[in-house]
């Protein structure tokens, strides 16, 4: 015996079939055209070639407060304080120095930056304001140190090679940035650089010059006799 079957039912069959086949095609293009926006969520938008990683120069302060002499100056214990801290804080040329003297004495004043001197470095002539009062009888010594970093460096956060816009890298920049950072042995001078001034040293200037020119032919002297034993 032949089933027999419902017409209206073969055809409420066939219908919810491909209503479903177009749910599940609607949403397999749902989820592509996601995933297409979220690579190109990486792409870069730089589209000059302009370093927008640049150095940032910070400065820290460290104060140390010493007890001067009733006439001013330093005793040796102090002066051996200072020499201590000045190489615990791994003092280096860069570093700036200044005293911070309420009574201004002129040998409290000479007294430090001999100790300064001997790290290589001068006192500098104005204090810098800090945090605090000092303590009554004391002076307060400064050391503002400044630090070079490329914040965001390096930069890998692109997870996709699209590249629409044609622009650079976000990574564009951030060797050449941290090196200089790196090397600068002065901070300040990624600043404002060094002030110069006004005087020439010809000599100097033209030592290597005159070096180039003195120096004879490496070719001029004889060939040098060479056994073959």
């Amino acid at each position: 015996m032949t089933p027999k079957h419902h017409p209206v039912a073969a055809l409420s069959a066939r219908h919810t079939r491909k209503f479903g086949a177009l749910r599940l095609g609607t949403g397999a293009l749902a989820v592509g055209i996601g995933l297409m926006l979220a690579g190109c969520g990486g792409m870069p938008t730089n589209r000059t070639l302009d370093n927008v990683h640049q150095p940032v120069v910070e400065h820290t302060n460290y104060t140390f407060d010493l007890t001067p002499s009733p006439n001013g100056g330093l005793d040796p214990v102090q002066q051996h304080r200072l020499k201590d801290w000045f190489g615990a804080l791994g003092l280096k040329y860069g570093d700036h120095i200044a005293l911070d003297d309420p009574a201004e004495s002129g040998a409290t004043h000479a007294a430090v930056e001999a100790v300064a001197a001997q790290f290589g470095l001068i006192l500098d002539q104005v204090a810098p304001v800090t945090e605090g009062a000092i303590p009554a009888g004391s002076v307060r010594v400064v050391v503002s140190r400044a630090t070079a970093s490329v914040p965001g460096c390096p930069d890998w956060s692109a997870h996709s090679d699209a590249n629409y816009t044609n622009g650079t890298s976000r990574n564009y920049g951030c060797a050449v940035s941290s090196n200089l950072a790196a090397m600068v042995a002065n901070k300040e001078d990624l600043v404002h650089g060094q002030s110069g001034s006004g005087d020439t040293v010809v000599q100097t200037n033209t030592k290597a010059i005159e070096a180039y020119r003195t120096k004879g032919p490496t070719g001029a002297q004889a060939l040098k006799q060479q056994a073959t034993q």
